[in-house]
């Protein structure tokens, strides 16, 4: 077990869970995790104790890709955050949140999230053009994922 941890552009941490790392091919690193209780999220409505989620992380990209699988099995939604790319140390895997998110329905149409708040931390924190460029490229390389469907928006692990 591994525990992921994100923290905003200026350090604190914004959440924090346990995972198994059930596979690492290359850049690419795959986690099981489940929600250890009931949440109540803003915009993903009730998810319940059990929810699994496999979570795609790249060490060398800037997104990355949740799948919440409903506790009884089928795809729920995936839930894609933009990201500065992930770290990996012994214990654990950490990245820093870029506000922008992706929710995908399991038919795959999708609803960019949280672009305003993006554009408030980018000033906030004063985002180096880089960041804010690469986390545009990044937004526009999830939304050919999706729409051409590719891995891992073609149900496989």
């Amino acid at each position: 077990m591994i525990t992921v941890r994100t923290y905003k552009y200026d350090g604190a941490l914004h959440r924090q869970w346990r995972a198994q790392i059930k596979r690492r091919r290359g850049s690419l690193l795959v986690l099981d995790a489940m929600f250890e209780e009931e949440i109540d999220h803003q915009i993903l409505g009730k998810i319940a104790y059990g929810t699994l989620s496999l979570e795609f992380y790249w060490l060398d990209r800037w997104y990355n890709i949740f799948r919440f699988l409903h506790p009884a099995g089928g795809i729920r939604n995936y839930y894609c955050n933009i990201n500065v790319p992930p770290v990996l140390q012994r214990d654990g895997l950490s990245y820093i949140d870029l506000d922008i998110d992706v929710l995908v329905s399991p038919d795959l149409t999708y609803e960019i999230l949280d672009e305003d708040e993006f554009d408030e931390n980018a000033k906030r924190f004063n985002y180096p053009l880089e960041v804010r460029r690469r986390s545009r490229q990044a937004l526009n390389e999830l939304i050919e994922l999706i729409e051409s469907k590719r891995f891992p928006f073609n149900g496989l692990k």
